[in-house]
């Protein structure tokens, strides 16, 4: 396993000092551990390290020395932000209400090799991760790493969106420390979620890189791209998992947060009151990973597990690693699942979703049956006889009037299911029930969504377009509008192709 090797071109943000700036810096014996020099206009200049700051002069920075950097480094762009091309190097500036430099903080960029070996393992199960911490606690450098084992060691395909040049340096040609990882650049950082979504489907990759998911834009994008099955890994604003959780506008990274009405005894079950925060989806990430500090991670290798003990008041314990000198990593916490205490509702028939079974229907839509089965991936088929079924529906109707499908529920040969009324709701709601099929949060938050526009096409007479969703959902909510009897249509592009239903034409 790699030691850590550190390669920060230290020499190349030195040149772009004042020379009594850098000169008091070349003294410096720690120099390996400098982390940014701070020069405010009319203040002592500073040089910070992880634990303490220097003054590097009496003497307070004047507009000379401002100007003096400013013109030795790349343009600023609008996130004002430069740097020096051929290095990791990060120069951000302040202004003042006219727009003129009044401020620089010149943060030292470094390619650390050896720095992904505390979470290696996570990193080569193709999983998507994210990463969380404190600014200074080595995420880009992690990224910048973690792209360059990906694209070399393992070969595969690796677009790094790199939106302020932070993972692969200033300049056209990218920084060796992403090894041959390819760079997209993005001209300003409100186009980041427009290039993510440019990478995956232009360039064919198996990885996607991102530094800085910041926007609900980008959080949207980062789901699409975790839906076509590429590979996600990035840093987002926040320190924890509780963080993100409670940060409305990135918590969908996560799987986001929505509040549910339990019945009166799933509460009295649960201890808890009626109205609860629950998951609405599967999270992008299948793994968070916490950098408490340069040498220690938390680790939440299921995401999904995490954010449910998290909502539902259960302490989280995850896995707790330390570097050690030599490069290995020793587990100083273990991961604990949370104790789960709901019990799990019991089959109604030995019937799999996958290997179907056999149906009688006795006055029920055979249209209907054949839709259902269709669209929740059934292989049943439709019998002429109960002796050949593996059990029977009927509408409650049928059973009261005719005695053979009476007896045939009493004898108990059989099982025998009832609908109250002929509707397609009500037959794919009894298949669910059959095969132990339950609806994803998303299934379910896209349904209800498409059934309130439907009543208010009904009711205001005007087309309603619901948020873009995939493909599968779309069908869904098509289904909805058609139990309406509503006309619909999806419209846009993918990721954004949404449902638009219309009210029906006088």
């Amino acid at each position: 396993m790699m030691a850590r090797e550190i390669v920060d071109d230290l020499d190349k943000l030195l040149a772009v000092l004042p020379p009594q700036i850098r000169t008091a810096l070349e003294q410096m014996k720690d120099l390996s551990e400098l982390l940014e020099v701070v020069l405010d206009l009319g203040r002592k200049p500073e040089a910070r390290f992880p634990s303490r700051y220097v003054y590097l002069s009496d003497e307070p920075v004047t507009r000379e020395d401002i100007d003096y950097v400013v013109e030795r480094v790349g343009e600023f762009n609008r996130d004002n932000r430069a740097g020096i091309e051929g290095t990791l190097h990060r120069i951000s500036c302040i202004r003042n209400r006219s727009g003129r430099i009044v401020g620089l903080t010149c943060r030292v960029g470094r390619a650390v090799f050896g720095t992904v070996n505390i979470i290696r393992d996570i990193v080569e199960s193709g999983k998507s991760i994210l990463l969380l911490g404190k600014p200074g606690v080595g995420k880009t450098t992690k990224l910048r790493e973690i792209a360059r084992i990906l694209a070399d060691e393992f070969g595969k395909r690796v677009i790094v969106v790199d939106t302020s040049n932070e993972i692969a340096g200033d300049g056209d040609v990218p920084h060796p420390g992403i090894g041959l990882a390819r760079r997209m650049q993005v001209p300003s950082p409100e186009k980041q979620a427009d290039v993510m979504i440019e990478a995956v489907e232009n360039h064919m990759p198996e990885v996607i890189i991102v530094d800085e998911i910041g926007r609900k834009e980008e959080a949207d994008a980062a789901r699409t791209i975790a839906e076509r099955g590429v590979q996600l890994i990035a840093t987002a604003h926040g320190n924890t998992l509780e963080n993100l959780v409670a940060n409305p506008l990135l918590c969908d990274l996560v799987g986001g947060i929505q509040a549910v009405t339990l019945s009166d005894e799933e509460a009295r079950r649960r201890g808890t009151q009626k109205t609860v925060l629950e998951r609405k989806a599967p999270p992008t990430f299948d793994v968070v990973i916490e950098l408490v500090d340069r040498h220690k991670v938390a680790i939440h290798k299921d995401t999904a597990e995490a954010v449910d003990a998290l909502l539902r008041g259960k302490p989280l314990q995850p896995e707790v690693r330390e570097e050690l000198p030599d490069g290995k990593f020793k587990v100083v916490q273990e991961a604990r699942v949370p104790e789960e205490e709901e019990e799990k509702s019991p089959e109604i028939l030995h019937l799999s979703r996958e290997r179907g079974g056999k149906l009688y229907a006795f006055g029920v839509s055979k249209k209907h049956l054949e839709r259902a089965a269709l669209t929740l991936n059934i292989p049943l088929r439709l019998v002429n006889h109960p002796s050949d079924a593996d059990f029977v529906l009927t509408l409650e109707s049928h059973l009261r009037k005719h005695s053979n499908l009476r007896n045939l529920a009493q004898r108990g040969d059989k099982p025998v299911f009832t609908i109250r009324s002929n509707t397609y709701a009500q037959v794919e709601r009894l298949l669910r029930l059959v095969f132990g099929i339950s609806r994803t949060p998303e299934e379910e938050l896209a349904i209800r969504e498409a059934e309130a526009a439907a009543r208010i096409v009904l009711q205001e007479k005007r087309p309603v377009e619901l948020t873009p969703v995939g493909p599968h959902l779309r069908k869904l909510q098509h289904q909805i509008a058609e139990r309406f009897h509503l006309p619909s249509e999806s419209i846009g592009r993918e990721p954004r192709r949404r449902v638009v239903i219309y009210p029906n034409e006088d």
